[in-house]
Parts: C-alpha cells; structure tokens; sequence
C-alpha cells in the first residue's frame, strides 16, 4: 500500500483511531498496513531501538497516518479508540543487549499503555509471546499450561517479562472491566524482518545468500512451528475484532512443525545456496520443543494460517534479495 493509493471515496465510515506501539517493527509495520487498508486512522509508536523508518516507508504521506517517536516506558497521553501493544525488542539478541531495559518495556510499557486505555476507555491487545511457555514439558503448547520458565536466565528479561504484562492486563480486566486482548505469538517470519536480529530465519536466509555456513544449534533437531507475518496480523485484528468476554490468552502461530535442521534444509534448497551446516552448542534455556496448540483461536476466532512454510519462505528470501540489491545501489552511489 503507498499513500497514492488512498481514494477519498473509499472513508470507513466506522473507521477507528487505532494506537500501534512499536509500529516501526517487523510485526507493527504490517499491523499499521493492514489497518491502514481497513480504513482505519492509525497511530504508529516507536523508539526506533529495533524499529526501522523504512518499514513505514510507503505509509508516509497517507492522509490517515501519523508517527510518533516516544518510548512506551513513559506514560502517553492521546485519544484512541483501540490500542495494539507490540512494543518491545523480541529476538534474543536485541532483548539481551539491555536486559533491565526489554523489561521495563514489558512492564512499565504494559502499565502506560493500560492506563491510558483505562483513561480513554480504548480496547487493548497485548502481544504476548509463546516464550511465556519456557521450555515447556507438555506438547504442543494450549493456553492453559501455566509454563516452564528459568526466572533468572539470560531469558528471563523477556521470558518474564511478559509473562507480567500478561498478569497486568487480566488485572486490569478484573479490577477495572477493561476490554483486554491477549495473544500469544509463536515464531513468525516474512518481509520486513531484520537482516541481523539473530532470528533463525533471518539468520538461516542471510547466511544462505551469501554462501556462509549455515550455524544451527545443538544437532538441528530442535523444532519450532513458523507463521507468515501475514496470517499473524490476520489473527492479531480477529482477536481485537471478538466479542468483549474473548480476552484470550490465545496462542497464535502455526501447528506446522518441522526440527531446524529441516528449516535450514529448505532455505538451502530454495536460495539455491552452497552453504553448508555447522552446528554450535545450543544456549542456555533455548527451547526442545515448540508448536502451538490453536483449538482455541479456531473456535473463537475462526482463524488459522494459510500461507505454506514454503511460500511463505520463497517470499521472505525475495524481500532480503530486494534489500541486499538496494543497499548494493546505495554504496554504488557514495
């Protein structure tokens, strides 16, 4: 979508002012587009720690959209109708790089932004993570697995962290009868991703394009469940669309899962790379297991994902081909 696109004849008329913290990012970027394409006004937050001004790019200049650089662990003070709370570094490698910071974020950010949806009456949804699950010991994972969490690893920032927004919000719900949406996102990947946040995918699409060895963890034969970024955001405005008395925790992500070693096997295949596997010591914490049980986000919400892991894979490789070839131009012309 760019901000030509906007036909003036085509105004929602029930259009909302929706508020997205950490807009800037690989999740929020495609939130803010396909609100934006709803019709709805949308208000983008972001410090721009991990968010990136070139992801809202071809939003600049849309008449319904505005940008705001503040940190969500300062109390904000705007009129929205429905807010998205996505801000907060989410790979390991930037959330370790200031532990005590990627905490305040969850918390004190779950706070200003729960305060200023009480004070303004506005529905609220936490991006919550499948990372509350730790290193969980029931397979897959279903919402009311209380987790299996190290509370003072090197992961425990973000581990932690949002497992006390999450405590935050349904407080709020019971204290206060705020409309509360809690997701729980399970890996997802597509355009828009970091080259170097240190995400399997990226790190495996990279390396690839470059012919580098291709580092997995352990023997690969851990597993995880990808989800294209597009079904993610699907699933984000169905649960915030649900009726009042669906508060979730509902687990997004999908049930597709596959070890690592495979996912490395596929991107290898499909970049047509000579790279090679070379495995390192798995860290401290790093989950065996993990794939969503989604019953629940079927039956509530109707949702599940429809993008295959290879078409899903097929397109994130072109976006990172597109960014290399654009950087490439960029030096060509220093």
């Amino acid at each position: 979508m760019n901000a030509s696109d906007f036909d003036p004849s085509n105004i929602n008329l029930n259009a909302k002012r929706v508020l997205v913290t950490g807009g800037a990012g690989f999740l929020g970027s495609h939130l803010c587009t396909a609100l934006l394409e709803q019709g709805h006004e949308v208000l983008c937050v972001d410090n721009f720690f991990t968010g990136r001004r070139g992801n809202l790019r071809h939003l600049l200049g849309h008449p319904c959209f505005e940008v705001m650089r503040h940190d969500v662990t300062f109390p904000l003070y705007v009129e929205v109708d429905e807010i998205y709370n996505l801000a907060c570094p989410a790979s390991p490698f930037h959330y370790q790089h200031d532990p005590v910071q990627t905490t305040k974020t969850a918390v004190h950010g779950a706070i200003n932004m729960l305060g200023l949806a009480k004070r303004v009456g506005a529905r609220i949804l936490q991006a919550s993570t499948s990372e509350v699950y730790g290193d969980p010991q029931i397979h897959p994972q279903t919402e009311d697995y209380v987790g299996h969490v190290n509370p003072i690893g090197p992961r425990s920032c973000y581990d932690e962290g949002k497992r006390c927004a999450e405590t935050l919000f349904f407080d709020y719900y019971r204290q206060h009868d705020l409309p509360i949406k809690v997701a729980r996102i399970f890996n997802t990947y597509g355009p828009n991703m970091h080259p170097d946040d240190g995400r399997v995918v990226s790190n495996f699409i990279m390396q690839a394009l470059n012919d580098e060895p291709i580092t997995i963890y352990g023997d690969g034969s851990q597993t995880r469940s990808f989800c294209f970024v597009s079904d993610l955001i699907d699933g984000l405005i169905k649960l915030m669309d649900s009726p009042k008395d669906v508060t979730g925790p509902i687990n997004l992500g999908n049930p597709v899962e596959l070890s690592i070693r495979e996912l490395a096997e596929a991107v290898i295949r499909l970049t047509g790379s000579k790279s090679e596997l070379v495995e390192r010591p798995l860290p401290q914490d790093d989950p065996i297991q993990r794939q969503p049980d989604i019953t629940r986000a079927r039956e509530q919400l109707g949702w599940a994902p429809q993008v295959a892991l290879e078409d899903g894979l097929k397109a994130t490789i072109a976006y990172f081909q597109r960014t290399a070839l654009t950087a490439e131009r960029a030096d060509e012309r220093i």
